[in-house]
């Protein structure tokens, strides 16, 4: 990889570990469903002006939006709401690794290697570890809920894998129409679980911490990082570029140590270096051979 596309990657690595530091700080004054809505809105408009509709039936945008864009960040957001730490969150919503695997079994037909049987226990007991050793610094709600937005990530790389099979579509497109799926269903349920006086309240009391923080999740987490990955994703082999997003959790929690003072206990620690223990098999696991019993000639 040049050392120019080195410094992109650490950039996109820099703009989404410190994404879940910013949505802490939006939360402050904005409910989580109407930071949803207003995140979209931030990313659709004007660009949905300017991107042509993706060449795909109107399912399959439905789906790839509802899982990806409605489904991980209504309950990534709340999950923060209820008192899941921003560097946790950063870590635990990787586990979407394995609701791929999951999900890809189920609905694909793929078959898993011996490296995910590893990986799997692996991950299974780090998130053990974090979510049974809280002691006040995570909530059990907040752990479930991130864990429901991993699984909604999850299904929606399986949605993914299947537009990429069946049509031809750009990034860009994708992004923007996706991003137009989630924005009434996140207004309604704002509207049925924040209730109106919430909303006009924040609103009403904007804010410019509010404002920036919306552009960041909608212009640098979203365009600008998605944008640089599928660049570097055309420039180099998957295998050379998808292990980078493992650093992802570390910028994560050390942005939220520094930034945010949350401190996980030791029995936390391990449990997130056992999480990202099983994610490296995962990852790296097919290219590993154990052992290759050298043949006789």
């Amino acid at each position: 990889m040049q050392a120019k596309d080195k410094c992109l990657a650490a950039l996109v690595i820099l703009c989404w570990g410190l994404n879940f530091v910013v949505i802490k700080w939006g939360l402050e004054g904005i409910p989580p469903l109407l930071l949803g809505a207003l995140r979209f809105i931030g990313v659709v408009f004007p660009a949905i002006l300017l991107v042509p509709r993706p060449a795909m039936p109107w399912r399959w945008l439905l789906a790839y939006g509802g899982a990806i864009s409605l489904g991980q960040f209504a309950f990534l957001f709340s999950a923060m709401k209820f008192g899941m730490p921003a560097g946790m969150a950063s870590l635990v919503l990787q586990s979407q690794v394995l609701f791929t695997l999951l999900f890809a079994m189920i609905w694909l037909g793929e078959r898993w290697q011996t490296h995910h049987w590893v990986a799997l226990p692996l991950a299974g007991c780090g998130l053990y570890l974090i979510a049974a050793n809280g002691q006040g610094n995570l909530t059990l709600i907040g752990f479930a809920l991130t864990l429901c937005a991993s699984a909604c990530w999850g299904l929606g790389n399986v949605i993914n894998r299947q537009i990429g099979l069946r049509y031809q579509t750009s990034l860009p497109s994708l992004i923007a129409w996706g991003g137009l799926v989630p924005i009434l269903p996140f207004l309604a349920l704002s509207w049925l679980f924040e209730g109106p006086e919430r909303i006009t309240e924040s609103l009403l009391h904007f804010s410019w911490q509010g404002l920036l923080c919306v552009l960041y999740l909608s212009l640098i987490a979203t365009w600008l990082g998605y944008g640089l990955w599928g660049r570097l994703l055309m420039r180099y082999p998957v295998a050379q570029v998808a292990p980078l997003s493992l650093l992802v959790p570390c910028v994560g929690m050390v942005t939220a140590a520094f930034l945010l003072d949350e401190h996980p206990n030791a029995l936390q620690w391990l449990g997130s270096a056992l999480v990202l223990l099983g994610f490296v098999v995962h990852v790296l696991g097919g290219r590993m051979t154990l052992f290759k019993p050298q043949t006789q000639r």
